[in-house]
């Protein structure tokens, strides 16, 4: 193979290699966002399945179970599509 062949095929991969690590999948957006969230809160039960200051599982007593007031992202089925879209138009600025 020529050495300008090769060129150009290197140049090719690194292209698509490049621009698929640019943007992460949706999932590890979501995990970002959560992560983004649950450090914003400023209490120590966010989610259900955090544990207290004495040990004990939130459950009912966290912020995502209680209605109203703050609303932390707990899940990925939380995060909006939107949010992700919103996300990765920010990455591409």
């Amino acid at each position: 193979m020529s050495i300008i062949k090769l060129f150009i095929l290197s140049s090719i991969v690194v292209v698509f290699s490049f621009d698929s690590y640019a943007i992460p999948k949706d999932s590890v957006i979501k995990k970002i966002l959560i992560q983004r969230s649950l450090k914003s809160y400023p209490g120590s039960c966010p989610c259900p399945y955090f544990t207290d200051r004495a040990g004990r599982r939130c459950g009912r007593r966290s912020a995502y179970s209680k209605p109203g007031g703050y609303e932390p992202l707990c899940y990925e089925s939380d995060v909006s599509s939107a949010a992700v879209k919103k996300y990765k138009s920010n990455l591409k600025k």
